[in-house]
C-alpha cells in the first residue's frame, strides 16, 4: 500500500507531504483544482515520462517521493537489480531538473526508469476513464480470463515452450543454410585441401630448404675454399701449423725458469694448438660432406617452387600458414558430413518443441474454454449490481495464430439491452465501459493480490443510484486492498474511509485530509455546487451516515 506521498515544486504544487491509511481513500476537488496534477506526480515517481514542464517556479528541480509497503514480489525485483531489500518499506524518489533530465532512486539507491516501472507495476494500478481503451487490448482480455481460470502458470509455460520452439526453428534454418553452402563449396574445397595434403607440409621446412638451396647452388666455390683451408691447416708436405705451435711451446718451456711469464705463454701456445687441431678436424669433416649435387639441387628448387606457388595461391607467407589453411579446408570438407547429423538433430528438436508447445497451448485452450462462461457470469453479476439489469456479457475464446500466449484470441461481447451482444468496445457507451472495467477490477481483485488501485473519475457518465452502487463496489474492494478514488460524485465520496480535498489558491495547489465537518462540507459542495444550502448539508450527512 501507499503510506505517504511527498511532492516539492511539481508544476503548481509547491510543497506537499501527506500520509494515507488503508481502505478506500477519496480524493475530490473542484474542476481545475489540480487533481490531475496530484495523479501526475504519483505517475512520475512510478516511472512516467519526465520533462522540464514539470518543474515549478520555486526551484531548479522538482522532487516526488512515495513510500510503499515491501512484499516478496518487490523484493524479487530489488534483488534482480542488486538493490538492498531490508525492512518492510520501500521509498521511491524521482527528481526532474529544468533541463528535463530526471534521476530515480529506490531506498536512496540510484535505479533506472525501467526498474522503477517494474516496481510500479507491482505497487500501483492506475485506472482512469481512458483506461477503458484496454478493453480493446487482446493481451489485457486474455490476462483477465487467465487470472480467473488459474491459467497464468500454464500461460508462462506456454510462453517458454513458444520461445524454445522459435529458437529451435532458427537453429534448424541456420544449419540448413550452412549445409547448403557447405555442399556447394565441398567439391572446390576438397580439391584445394587434397593438393595441400599431398604436399606433406612440415613446419620450418621453408627455412631449411632455402639454406640448403643456397649451399648447393654455390657448392663448387664452397668446396674449393674448404680444400684450401684444409691444405693450409694440414699441408701434405712440410710442417703443419699444429706442429709449429707444439715446437714453439717446447722451446719456451725450456727457458721458462730463466724468465718469469714464459711458462704462461707456453700454456697459451698449447691451448692455441689444441684449438687449431679441433678447427682443422671440423674443416676436414665439412669438406668431406660437401659435394656438388645437381640432382639434389633440382629437388630442392622444385620443392621450393611448389611451396611458393601454394603460398601465392592461398595468399599466405609461410608454410605454417599453409598448414593452418590446409586444416581449415579439411574442416570445411568435413563440415558438410558433420552438418548432416547436426541438421537432423535440429530437426528432431523442432519436432519435440512443436509437440511440447502444442500440448501446452491445448491445455491452455481447455482451461480458457472451461472458465470463459464462469468468468462472464462473474462480470455480469457485477454489471447487474451496477444498474445494467438487462445487460449481457459473454467471453468468447476463438482460434488465433499460434504465439507466446497460445493459439487463442479472447473477445468480450456486450449488450446493454439483452439483445445479441457484440464487441464490447463498439457496443458499450462511456459510462457502460467504466462499469465494465470496474467490474473486471473487482472480480480480478478477488483472485489475485492486487496492488494499490487508483480510480481516476471512472464514474464519469454515471449518476444517481448507479453512482451509489459504484461507490458501494469500490468501497467493498477497499475492504481487501488500498483503493484511491478520484471522484466528482458524492455517492462515491461518502463511502470512503478517508477523504482528501484538492484545492487551489492562486497558482498553488494543496491537499488536505478532511475531518468529519470538512467531509460534510465537501459532500454538500459536490451535491449543490458553489452555493451550499442547508438541504445539501442534510443530504451530505445522510450520505455519510445512511443508517441515522
Amino acid at each position: 500500500m501507499l503510506y505517504s506521498l511527498s511532492v516539492s515544486n511539481y508544476i503548481l504544487i509547491g510543497s506537499l507531504e501527506t500520509q494515507f491509511p488503508e481502505g478506500l481513500i477519496i480524493i475530490s476537488g473542484e474542476t481545475g483544482a489540480g487533481k490531475s496534477i496530484l495523479l501526475g506526480a504519483l505517475s512520475l515517481v512510478l516511472g512516467a515520462k519526465a520533462d522540464a514542464s514539470m518543474v515549478g517556479p520555486h526551484g531548479d528541480n522538482c522532487v516526488v517521493e512515495a513510500e510503499f509497503g515491501l512484499d516478496d514480489d518487490i523484493r524479487s525485483i530489488l534483488e534482480e537489480a542488486d538493490l538492498p531489500t531490508e525492512g518492510d518499506r520501500i521509498i521511491l524518489r524521482r527528481t526532474v531538473a529544468k533541463s528535463g533530465r530526471s534521476r530515480s532512486f529506490a531506498n536512496d539507491e540510484p535505479v533506472s526508469v525501467n526498474v522503477l516501472q517494474d516496481l510500479a507495476s507491482r505497487l500501483v494500478d492506475i485506472h482512469s476513464q481512458h483506461q477503458t481503451l484496454r478493453l480493446s487490448d487482446e493481451r489485457f482480455r486474455m490476462e483477465a480470463l487467465d487470472l480467473w481460470t488459474g491459467a497464468e502458470a500454464e500461460r508462462r509455460q506456454c510462453s517458454r515452450a513458444w520461445t524454445a520452439l522459435l529458437e529451435s526453428r532458427r537453429e534448424f534454418a541456420s544449419l540448413e543454410q550452412r549445409l547448403d553452402r557447405a555442399r556447394e563449396e565441398q567439391e572446390y574445397n576438397h580439391a584445394r585441401w587434397e593438393r595441400l595434403d599431398r604436399a606433406h607440409l612440415q613446419e620450418g621446412e621453408m627455412e631449411a630448404l632455402e639454406s640448403e638451396q643456397k649451399q648447393l647452388s654455390h657448392a663448387e666455390e664452397i668446396k674449393e675454399n674448404l680444400c684450401s683451408a684444409e691444405r693450409i691447416l694440414t699441408p701434405e708436405n712440410g710442417e703443419s701449423l699444429s706442429q709449429s705451435l707444439r715446437e714453439s711451446a717446447k722451446r719456451l718451456e725450456k727457458v721458462c725458469s730463466f724468465i718469469p711469464g714464459l711458462e704462461a705463454l707456453a700454456q697459451r701456445l698449447t691451448s692455441a694448438r689444441l684449438e687449431v687441431e679441433d678447427i682443422a678436424a671440423e674443416v676436414a669433416a665439412v669438406n668431406e660432406r660437401t659435394e656438388a649435387s645437381p640432382e639434389r639441387l633440382q629437388e630442392v628448387e622444385d620443392r621450393l617452387s611448389l611451396l611458393y606457388e601454394l603460398m601465392q595461391r592461398h595468399g599466405v607467407g609461410t608454410v605454417e600458414e599453409l598448414i593452418a589453411r590446409r586444416d581449415q579446408l579439411e574442416s570445411l570438407v568435413m563440415d558438410a558430413t558433420q552438418l548432416v547429423s547436426e541438421v537432423e538433430k535440429a530437426r528432431k528438436a523442432v519436432e519435440e518443441n512443436t509437440r511440447l508447445y502444442a500440448e501446452s497451448s491445448e491445455r491452455l485452450h481447455r482451461l480458457r474454454e472451461k472458465g470463459a462462461q464462469g468468468f462472464a457470469a462473474a462480470i455480469l453479476k457485477e454489471l447487474h449490481a451496477l444498474d445494467l439489469d438487462h445487460a449481457l456479457f459473454q467471453v468468447q475464446v476463438e482460434e488465433a495464430p499460434p504465439g507466446a500466449d497460445g493459439r487463442d484470441a479472447v473477445r468480450f461481447l456486450f449488450s446493454s439491452t439483452g439483445h445479441t451482444p457484440s464487441d464490447v468496445t463498439k457496443a458499450a457507451s462511456g459510462g457502460e465501459l467504466s462499469r465494465i472495467m470496474l467490474s473486471l477490477k473487482a472480480v480480478m481483485g478477488r483472485f489475485k493480490r492486487m496492488p494499490t488501485l487508483v480510480f481516476d473519475e471512472i464514474d464519469t457518465g454515471v449518476s444517481g443510484s448507479t453512482a451509489d452502487k459504484m461507490g458501494t463496489l469500490v468501497c467493498a474492494m477497499g475492504a481487501d486492498m488500498q483503493v484511491f478514488a478520484i471522484t466528482h460524485l458524492p455517492q462515491v465520496a461518502a463511502k470512503g474511509n478517508a477523504h482528501y480535498l484538492v484545492s487551489k489558491a492562486g497558482d498553488v495547489t494543496s491537499v488536505r485530509c478532511l475531518d468529519e465537518e470538512g467531509r460534510v462540507q465537501e459532500l454538500a459542495r459536490m451535491l449543490s455546487g458553489s452555493t451550499i444550502t442547508p438541504a445539501a448539508i442534510a443530504n451530505a450527512q445522510a450520505l455519510l451516515h445512511p443508517s441515522l
